[in-house]
């Protein structure tokens, strides 16, 4: 039996595909057309999850239907402040006709499907408890907002979730982050990394007025609206066909209250530092009375995680020591690409009532290519290469990494979420104070308050890490031990901590036996680990991490069986944008 999940005309649009119960393939639509955090109908995601197979389910993560009675009373209370209520409608119109417009595609049948519109947060609840490893635990969805909800929560048990309690529309705790995100000049969709990172720098001395913008009562976040818009007129927003965007959240109130909005791109003042220091303590004092109630209500030692907010790392990696919690699962696509997972498995085991047998231990699900069509591409690029058995590819990376080099890892399976995780990831060695700098300076230009990851051997997490538990996602923040903190500062966030992958070698062999080698030859256990991109989605096929090995100033490209050196093909990048912008500055 096949569930087609769908993320529709929403930001990161995604689809996935659970054949007989098991993911056999997600992949998001940013991937394929190379538009950051689309939004629309993911049809290239989802002809490609099905490559000619029949869904006998489409599960999509919306519900037009939900709380619709709430949404209509608020429009004929507002109706001539509600801006883009059209354009709302519309959006609404398009959800429920995705089924149509996939089979005017051709991509599913016109007859013998059944379509399922699961509630947005609903399908985050099952990406997280479905896919954990728990039999039972407490379940707790935290984002902006879906179907006219902001949080939801309830028990897990075998296959089914009870839900025991929901936020609605207009409080939000991840509004209050995403109001404040932009107010501190990152107006960019899903900039809420850039605040959690500079928030490392501050110090919370604003904490008292942010505490006056939101409060959590028992399950219940609450917003000072006086500081938001989107509550009486309305946000704009775009979710068809590409980027999404979103309008200004904060009214003029959070400017008399803070000091005028930081301009993008503009210097960043130490108050900038502070506040979002204070933002990110007031986020985790409400997210963890949230969890706490949650705790005390379920009784629960295991809970699992999904939403936007439940990618802030550094507040995940706090859950320890602020809660009674034992045991966590985090969705490692707890963003809203998650949720055509999530809504599959909605589907198969709320509606379908089907037991469970999938449990998500990595995120490499996305297409994988073989050593020909690797070689196809290079040969079409022109580029000099070298075929390597695979120990020997290891050893010629490793001595790279190990003497300062850059290196484009290309490997296996791409990843699904937001996460490079050891498939299409840039390597460096975490030892260098300066390769931080290196890094933003030739290839990923990025703000010089945001953090680099380091990847490590799940063994060895004790050794560096004051939290030994396991952290696979990268969804976690944890401190360094101070005596480690010198070894490894390139992945030494300015708190202390460390945003971490722990590598087990039954999951990704390749990826484990590549750091363990590096630990041969250094004795440290870690490499840093960015994402395989330079401002553009992650490289998904072989000709786009060519291409961009060729237009930074990356060292070397290990892809597949091959190894590339920059300097062997140097003058295949001397014409390419970025690679000539940085050599000429």
């Amino acid at each position: 039996m096949n569930i087609l999940g769908l993320n529709a005309f929403h930001g990161d649009a995604s689809a996935a595909l659970l054949r007989d119960g098991q993911l056999v393939l997600a992949l998001e639509e940013e991937r394929l057309n190379r538009i950051k955090h689309w939004a629309g109908l993911p049809m290239l995601a989802a002809k490609a999850c099905l490559d000619g197979a029949q869904p006998d389910h489409i599960a999509i993560s919306r519900n037009p239907r939900a709380r619709l009675r709430d949404k209509l009373l608020r429009a004929a209370l507002r109706p001539n402040k509600w801006l883009n209520l059209a354009s709302r409608t519309t959006n609404s119109v398009r959800v429920a006709r995705v089924g149509e417009e996939l089979a005017a595609a051709g991509i599913v049948p016109r007859e013998g499907r059944q379509i399922h519109f699961v509630e947005h947060h609903r399908a985050h609840l099952a990406s997280a408890f479905f896919a954990s490893p728990f039999e039972e635990a407490a379940v707790v969805s935290v984002d902006g907002f879906g179907d006219f909800s902001s949080v939801m929560w309830g028990m897990g048990k075998d296959n089914q979730i009870e839900v025991r309690g929901s936020v609605s529309f207009p409080h939000s705790l991840g509004i209050f982050y995403t109001a404040f995100t932009q107010f501190l000049g990152f107006p960019k969709y899903g900039d809420e990394y850039k605040m959690m990172g500079l928030s490392a720098y501050g110090e919370p001395r604003f904490s008292e007025q942010v505490r006056r913008v939101v409060r959590t009562e028992k399950d219940q976040c609450r917003l000072s609206l006086d500081y938001f818009t989107h509550h009486n007129k309305g946000v704009e927003m775009t979710w068809d066909g590409q980027e999404p965007i979103l309008g200004a959240v904060f009214s003029r109130k959070m400017a008399e209250e803070f000091g005028a909005p930081r301009v993008p791109r503009s210097e960043i003042r130490q108050r900038d530092m502070d506040l979002a220091a204070s933002v990110q303590l007031v986020l985790e004092e409400n997210y963890f009375a949230l969890l706490n109630f949650v705790q005390q209500q379920t009784g629960a030692a295991s809970v699992c995680l999904a939403g936007g907010v439940a990618l802030n790392c550094v507040a995940n990696g706090m859950i320890f020591e602020r809660t009674n919690f034992r045991d966590v699962y985090v969705q490692p696509a707890a963003h809203d690409a998650g949720t055509s997972i999530g809504a599959a498995l909605h589907v198969q085991h709320q509606e379908l009532k089907l037991p469970r047998s999938f449990q998500m231990r990595h995120v490499y699900y996305g297409p994988e290519y073989s050593d020909i069509e690797i070689l196809r591409d290079l040969e079409a690029a022109g580029c000099k290469y070298h075929k390597l058995a695979e120990e020997d590819l290891i050893n010629c990376t490793v001595q790279a990494i190990s003497h300062r080099k850059i290196v484009g890892w290309f490997q296996g399976r791409m990843e699904f979420g937001p996460r490079a995780l050891g498939n299409r990831s840039i390597l460096a060695d975490p030892r260098l104070k300066d390769m931080k700098e290196i890094l933003n300076t030739r290839i990923k230009y990025r703000e010089p308050f945001r953090p680099f990851c380091p990847s490590i051997l799940a063994e060895k997490v004790g050794d560096y890490f004051e939290t030994d538990y396991p952290s696979p996602f990268m969804v976690m923040a944890y401190k360094i031990k101070p005596e480690q903190r010198e070894r490894i500062p390139a992945v030494t966030h300015g708190d202390g901590t460390g945003r971490l992958q722990t590598v087990e070698r039954e999951v990704n062999p390749l990826y484990w036996r590549l750091i363990h080698k590096f630990e041969e030859v250094t004795g440290v256990p870690v490499l840093l680990n960015t994402s395989f991109n330079e401002n553009e989605p992650i490289v998904q096929v072989p000709a786009q991490a060519i291409d961009c090995f060729l237009r930074t100033r990356m060292d070397m490209l290990s892809i597949g069986g091959f190894i590339l050196h920059k300097k062997e093909n140097v003058h295949l990048s001397e014409n390419r944008a970025a690679f000539a912008e940085v050599e000429r500055g």
